[in-house]
């Protein structure tokens, strides 16, 4: 059979704009509270501003070069462009359509959205005074005429695009004497709050920042009658040219950014029923084709909601936290951390359970007389990142720090090329990356002197050192101090920081050096297992599944009657329940309040299961041109939390979706008792430490009788 054939794969672009509309469908959902439905609705719009930006930017580079090769199921350029368009126009209207629906029903909660023409006269005079002490001396208006070309506007920026006329006796310095056909744009200042909260006595009153500008723009352009007012926003390509084997990277990182902002445009968001004239006007200027307007019937850029969805004082209207819960493997441990990890490998399962035990390990590194060295490998961090600051101060007490930040994380630059000079002038040896891969792996090695000679302690992750998004991404990391794992992990540094061959890896299988040959074998040691007459069965929970060789391997396991279940977040290119090819391949897909991001791998192994969790997706960027690793979890606690959360994510009826063969997503059937995974797993992780507790007291009451016989 030829599972090379194009029929049985899935075109992986709209792979990701099902798994954005299955985030869509979260704020469509009634049962979804209303301020949680926002939220929904802003991260639909940041994942598509995103898509733009680099895939659609791609595509349309391909097509403008001459580009017209095939994809793996057939599509060229050009038909991809076209469908992925159709698509994307119907997403946008779904996502107007629902927005609009939101702000009707809030209105019932007395949170209105309002239109300048039904303020009060008290309202109105507010605006007056908030205009000109705040908005209007930060507003430049900027004239296109002959001398003053169409401006080159900031990628994603808000503007207002005006059409004047003016009289001949004006005293202007334009060009343009007859006072017809003049144009002018209106920045929508970034630096103020785009929501404007307009004082009421009873109900919170919001209006929009470019509805208040508009409102006044006579201020703006004296001596000229303003004939039609339109905002819009340009999206830009992101895809820009890096050169990685500048002199210095750092540098050239910072020049990367800045031409990122600048790209050709892509996307233009115009407001609905926008003046012919304008529209006419902004299409000619940025040289765009129809296919490439997106007219919304409402407030351009969604992503705003994202903040108001916080909104104070209506907690009714969002879910309720789940706040993370102290990680039961080191709940009511007075010992140091590393005693802890020395005794047993430990698991900590975010955000469930708190990413407090990986900022103490670093923090008390920072502290411990002991610890000679501390490297760790830096992909996205948060903006006040408390990682970072321990590993400064580790530096500034003599410790010997190394970090690889990857400054090539996508649309973190900025982020991550400030804390990389912060931690050298903390005197931390600081490394970049390397020329052509990015170092996507999660690893922290700490080097101890003890008693018994050097120690190393690891923790390796699925997830980013961020302290934030722990909160918010699931995800599983294990602390270790078996010297397998420090052998390996310390290895693995040496491959980044310098000069130095792979060695004969003991635990860890490393991209892209020998991980794809890893699953490969895992995958046709399911099949042995089989026709030897044992059960063969995969679960492997990822984030993506785009890459055509395994898609092959376990099409070909499949047919030798191994059972895999796929729990693929995002786009998923193989194509389940073909006959004879995928009958014995479920997919399903998780999407709900936390974002699931944990890689996790089970291979039964004739009753023997191996577990393994990685950074890595099963994408041909993962296995071949990213520095990831995948490592196996081998105590045998472990691996039973680890089952379990794998058992209770295939049964979840609330949250899942499966995948059809093709490429659509139906909600799982609920058969029996609801079961929403993530709502599971934090009651699991707060009825740890209630049992941990109860231990603790048991224990306190028996050293208590134990004292009191001894009195007596």
């Amino acid at each position: 059979m030829d599972y090379s054939d194009s029929k049985y794969y899935l075109n992986k672009q709209f792979g990701w704009l099902e798994f954005n509309n299955r985030v869509l469908e979260e704020a469509q959902d009634e049962r979804t509270p209303l301020l949680e439905r926002l939220k929904f609705l802003a991260i639909t719009a940041s994942n598509l501003d995103e898509f733009v930006m680099v895939t659609v930017a791609r595509l349309k580079d391909q097509i403008e070069s001459g580009y017209n090769k095939q994809d793996k199921v057939g599509l060229r350029p050009k038909e991809l462009f076209k469908e992925l368009s159709n698509r994307m126009h119907q997403m946008v209207k779904e996502q107007y359509g629902c927005l609009n629906y939101v702000l009707d029903t809030l209105e019932e909660e007395d949170i209105n959205f309002m239109e300048y023409k039904d303020l009060t006269e008290d309202q109105k005079e507010f605006l007056d005074n908030y205009f000109h002490d705040n908005i209007h001396p930060v507003l430049t208006p900027m004239a296109i005429d002959q001398s003053r070309p169409f401006p080159l506007i900031l990628n994603k920026s808000l503007n207002l695009a005006v059409r004047l006329t003016s009289s001949p006796e004006s005293n202007t310095l334009s060009p343009n004497k007859d006072g017809k056909g003049l144009f002018s744009m209106v920045r929508v200042p970034s630096i103020l709050p785009r929501i404007v909260e307009i004082p009421s006595d009873d109900k919170r009153n919001f209006i929009f920042m470019e509805k208040v500008i508009k409102e006044y723009l006579d201020k703006l352009f004296f001596g000229y009658t303003i004939e039609a007012v339109g905002a819009f926003r340009i999206t830009r390509n992101a895809e820009v040219s890096l050169d990685e084997e500048a002199q210095n990277l750092l540098v050239e990182m910072e020049r990367y950014v800045k031409r990122r902002k600048w790209g050709f445009p892509v996307r233009l968001e115009i407001e609905q029923g926008i003046d012919c004239q304008l529209k006419d006007f902004l299409v000619q200027s940025l040289d765009l084709n129809r296919e490439d307007i997106y007219e919304v019937a409402g407030p351009i850029d969604l992503t705003t909601f994202m903040g108001f969805s916080g909104l104070d004082g209506f907690d009714h209207l969002r879910y309720e936290p789940l706040l993370p819960q102290p990680a039961q493997d080191f709940y009511n441990k007075e010992e140091s951390i590393f005693d802890l990890i020395k005794e047993k490998d430990l698991l900590v399962h975010h955000p469930y359970e708190s990413f407090d035990p990986v900022i103490k390990l670093v923090q008390e590194a920072s502290e411990d007389s002991q610890v000679l060295a501390i490297k760790q490998t830096l992909y996205r961090v948060s903006g006040d990142s408390p990682i970072i600051e321990a590993l400064a101060q580790a530096a500034e007490n003599g410790k010997q720090v190394t970090v690889l930040v990857e400054l090539k994380a996508r649309f973190d630059e900025e982020n991550n090329i400030e804390w990389a000079k912060k931690l050298e002038k903390s005197g931390c040896h600081v490394v970049y990356g390397l020329v052509g891969l990015k170092v996507h792996s999660k690893l922290l090695l700490i080097v101890r002197d003890e008693e018994e000679g050097i120690r190393r302690y690891v923790h390796m992750s699925t997830g980013n050192y961020n302290d934030k998004t722990a909160k918010l991404y699931t995800d599983t990391g294990m602390f270790t101090a078996k010297e397998t794992f420090g052998s390996d992990v310390s290895a693995m540094f040496n491959l980044l920081t310098g000069y130095s061959s792979a060695p004969q890896w003991k635990k860890l299988a490393v991209a892209p050096l020998n991980l794809r040959d890893t699953f490969v074998k895992l995958i046709r040691n399911e099949v042995e297992q089989v026709k030897s007459g044992k059960e063969g069965h995969i679960i492997a929970k990822m984030n993506s599944l785009v890459d055509s060789g395994i898609i092959k391997e376990l099409y070909k396991a499949s047919s030798a009657g191994v059972k895999i279940d796929l729990i693929v977040r995002g786009m998923c290119c193989l194509k389940p329940g073909i006959e004879g090819v995928s009958d014995n391949i479920r997919v399903i897909s998780i999407v709900g309040r936390l974002l699931e991001h944990s890689r996790i791998f089970y291979f039964s192994n004739g009753a023997n299961p191996k577990i393994f969790m990685s950074s890595a997706d099963w994408r041909p960027r993962n296995l071949d041109r990213r520095v990831e690793a995948l490592f196996p979890v081998e105590d045998e606690d472990l691996k039973a939390r680890i089952i379990k959360l794998l058992d209770i994510t295939l049964r979840d009826n609330v949250k899942a979706r499966e995948q059809q063969p093709d490429g659509s997503y139906k909600r799982v059937e609920r058969d029996g008792v609801e079961l929403e995974s993530q709502l599971e797993f934090h009651r699991l992780a707060k009825k740890a430490v209630k049992k941990l507790d109860s231990t603790n007291i048991i224990a306190l009451f028996k050293q208590t009788s134990a004292r009191d016989t001894n009195i007596h």
